[in-house]
């Protein structure tokens, strides 16, 4: 197989898992978020600029499986917050390196939130800085850098980007 199919291939392959996993958080189920990841993942939400100068500051910071677990059983049980459905968008999926069991890539992402009694708005819009691992149950992310465009960031980053 010549490379550029393989990266095609591999390509479509991510599109679907991007897709996938902006299903499950504009579905709500938060509690498979989780799964989308390895163990010792690393999850980080952070400014254009701070990722720019090399800045480890974020607005989340993750660094394993269990942070993130502990992040959706603080939203269930302990956040109040008046309703919203968000949707995200997910568009320029590309493979940026692979490496028999590691791919790096990167993605477009766009959120929109919807409150009952406002226009939707934007919430957020950036990139995924991806470093994929290949395991026994298929692709999962050994690391996410949510990087947002946006100069300022609403309050209501609750749920995961």
């Amino acid at each position: 197989m010549s490379p550029q199919v393989s990266t095609r291939a591999l390509r479509a392959e991510l599109r679907d898992i991007y897709e996938d996993y902006a299903l499950c958080l504009d579905e709500d189920r938060l509690e498979e978020w989780p799964d989308y990841f390895i163990e010792d993942c690393h999850y980080r939400v952070l400014s254009r600029e701070n990722y720019d100068q090399g800045l480890p500051i974020g607005l989340i910071y993750c660094m394993n499986k269990n942070m993130l677990r502990d992040r959706i059983t603080a939203l269930r049980e302990t956040t109040v917050s008046e309703p919203r459905s968000l949707r995200h968008f997910v568009s320029c999926v590309s493979v940026r390196g692979h490496e028999n069991d590691k791919i790096t890539a990167q993605a477009n992402f766009a959120i929109l939130e919807s409150l009952s009694d406002r226009d939707p708005i934007v919430n957020m819009v950036g990139r995924y800085i991806d470093t994929w691992k290949r395991t026994a149950d298929g692709w999962k992310l050994a690391v996410r850098d949510c990087v947002c465009d946006n100069y300022r960031i609403r309050t209501s980053l609750l749920v995961p980007v």
